[in-house]
C-alpha cells in the first residue's frame, strides 16, 4: 500500500466559480488598462507633438517676441511647452521660457527626439525635445520647444485608470450576482441531497429531473438509474421472503398437527416427554418466525397511498396490545400491567395508523414477556414528557449486555447466552414500524436491578 499523502478533495465549486471570476476580472482591468494606456499614450503624443510644431514653427517664422517666464510646478507638473530661442549658429541662448532648465541645443536635423535632461533638483528626466527647421533667416532665431515626458505619461496613466474604473467597479456587483446564483444552484443541490437522503427502502421514489441545473441532470438519471435497480433487488429479496414464508407455512402446520398427534402417545415422565416437549417447542418457535418473515416481508413492501396518518390513541392501543399477550403472560406466570398516568385524551394522541403503533407495542411487549423468567413482572407505562406523549416498556428479565445494545434492532440478532425460542425478528420488526411511525425505540437496561427499559418516543431527541 501506498504511503504518500492522501489525495487532496476538490475545492468547492462556488468558491473555484468566485476565485475565477475575481481573477477574471483582475486580468480584464489590467489588460484594459495597459491597451488603454499604449492607445492614449499614442493618441497624447501624436497631439502633443503637433502642438509643439506649431508653436516652434510660430516663433521660428513669426516676429521675433518676449517669452514669458514659466513656473517650475507648471513646467514638471502641468506639462507646458518649454520654449528656447537660439543665435542662427546655435552657440548662444537668446532667450527661454524657463531658464533653470538646462540643455543646449540639439546638434543634427530638425524634428522630435526624447532626451534625458537634469530638472533643477539634479535628477535626470525623459524630455520630448523638438527642434524647428533652420530657414538661414538672420533675423529669425533658432528655436526649440521641450516638454516632460512624465507630464504625457502621466495624462496617459490617469486615462486608462479611468477607463478600467467600470470593470473594478463591476466587480463587487458580479461577484453579488454570482454569490446568488451560486447559492440559487446550491440550494437545489441541497433540496436534491435532502431527498435522497430521505430515500429507504420503504420510499424509493425517483428525483425529478425538472428541479435541478442541467448540468447534475446526468448524475440524477444515473442516481434514478440505481435506484430502480435497488428496487428490483429488494422486490426480488420481499417476493423470496414472502414465498419461502407462505411454503413453508404449510408444512410447518402439517408437522404441528403431527406432532399434536403424537402428544397423547407421549408417556409422561422419562426421556421421551422431554424429548418431545423440546421438539413442540421446536416446531413453535418455526411456526412464529416463519409469521414474522411474513409480516417483516410486508412491512418491508413501499406504502404507494402515502396518506396523511390519522390521529391514534396511544392507551387504547396500548390496552390491545397487553389484552392480546395476556394468554401468553399466563402460560408463563409474568404479570403484566398497564399504567396510562395521561388523562386528557388529547394529549395521549400521535398521527400514526394504529396498525403500525400495534405492530411496534405488540412486538416490544411480546420481546418482554418472552425474555421475563416465570413469576416475573411487565409494566407498560403511559407518561406525558415535553416532546409529547412517552411509553416505557419495563420487564424484569436478564437485560442485555451494554455490548450488544447497539445490534439488539439487527436482524435475526439474538444475544448471545439467551435461551432459545426467539426469531431475532421481534425488535427489527418493531423498529421499522416505529421509523414509519415517526417514533424513536431507546433500550437501557434497569439501574440497579435485572431487567430492560423499553422507551418509545414520539418525537426524536435532540442531539448533545
Amino acid at each position: 500500500m501506498s504511503g504518500g499523502a492522501p489525495p487532496r478533495r476538490p475545492q468547492a465549486l462556488g468558491r473555484r466559480l468566485w476565485w475565477s471570476l475575481v481573477a477574471l476580472h483582475l486580468a480584464a482591468t489590467a489588460l484594459t488598462a495597459f491597451y488603454s494606456y499604449r492607445a492614449y499614450a499614442r493618441l497624447i503624443d501624436t497631439f502633443m507633438d503637433e502642438q509643439m510644431r506649431l508653436v516652434a514653427d510660430s516663433y521660428a517664422r513669426g516676429k521675433p517676441r518676449a517669452l514669458q517666464e514659466l513656473p517650475s510646478k507648471r513646467a514638471l507638473d502641468g506639462g507646458a511647452f518649454v520654449v528656447q530661442l537660439w543665435s542662427q549658429d546655435g552657440q548662444a541662448l537668446l532667450a527661454s521660457s524657463w531658464p533653470a532648465l538646462a540643455l543646449p541645443l540639439q546638434p543634427g536635423d530638425a524634428g522630435f527626439r526624447t532626451v534625458q535632461v537634469a530638472d533643477p533638483g539634479g535628477a535626470a528626466a525623459p524630455w520630448r525635445v523638438y527642434v524647428a527647421p533652420d530657414d538661414a533667416h538672420p533675423a529669425h532665431p533658432r528655436v526649440q520647444v521641450l516638454q516632460s515626458v512624465a507630464f504625457r505619461q502621466q495624462r496617459a496613466t490617469r486615462r486608462a485608470l479611468l477607463e478600467s474604473l467600470p470593470i473594478v467597479l463591476l466587480l463587487p456587483v458580479s461577484l453579488l450576482v454570482l454569490w446568488l446564483i451560486v447559492s440559487s444552484a446550491s440550494r437545489t443541490l441541497r433540496g436534491a441531497a435532502r431527498e435522497i437522503a430521505a430515500q429507504d427502502a420503504h420510499s424509493l421514489a425517483e428525483l425529478p429531473l425538472e428541479r435541478v441545473p442541467e448540468e447534475i441532470g446526468p448524475l440524477v438519471a444515473a442516481f434514478n438509474t440505481l435506484l430502480a435497480r435497488l428496487r428490483d433487488a429488494l422486490g426480488g429479496q420481499r417476493r423470496f421472503i414472502q414465498d419461502a414464508a407462505h411454503e413453508l407455512r404449510t408444512p410447518i402446520a402439517a408437522i404441528a398437527i403431527q406432532v399434536d398427534n403424537l402428544r397423547a402417545l407421549i408417556p409422561p415422565g422419562g426421556a421421551a416427554a422431554e424429548r418431545f416437549a423440546e421438539l413442540e417447542a421446536g416446531v413453535v418457535r418455526t411456526r412464529h418466525m416463519a409469521e414474522q418473515l411474513l409480516r417483516l416481508s410486508r412491512q418491508d413492501a413501499p406504502d404507494l397511498a402515502q396518506k396523511s396518518p390519522p390521529m391514534t390513541d396511544l392507551a387504547a392501543v396500548l390496552r390491545d396490545s397487553v389484552g392480546q399477550l395476556m394468554p401468553l403472560a399466563d402460560r408463563r406466570h409474568v404479570d403484566v400491567g398497564f399504567e396510562g398516568l395521561i388523562q386528557e385524551p388529547a394529549l395521549r394522541c400521535v398521527a400514526a395508523a394504529e396498525h403500525e403503533l400495534r405492530t411496534v407495542f405488540d412486538n416490544l411487549i411480546d420481546n418482554a414477556v418472552r425474555y421475563t423468567p416465570e413469576g416475573g413482572v411487565v409494566d407498560v407505562r403511559l407518561l406525558r414528557e415535553a416532546g409529547g406523549p412517552l411509553v416505557e416498556v419495563i420487564d424484569t428479565g436478564p437485560g442485555i449486555a451494554p455490548e450488544w445494545l447497539g445490534r439488539a434492532f439487527d436482524r435475526f440478532f439474538r444475544v448471545p447466552g439467551t435461551a432459545a425460542g426467539g426469531s431475532g425478528l421481534g425488535l427489527a420488526i418493531a423498529q421499522a414500524a416505529a421509523l414509519r411511525c415517526g417514533l424513536h425505540i431507546e433500550l437501557h437496561n434497569r439501574q440497579g436491578t435485572a431487567g430492560l427499559v423499553a422507551r418509545v418516543r414520539t418525537r426524536m431527541p435532540a442531539p448533545g
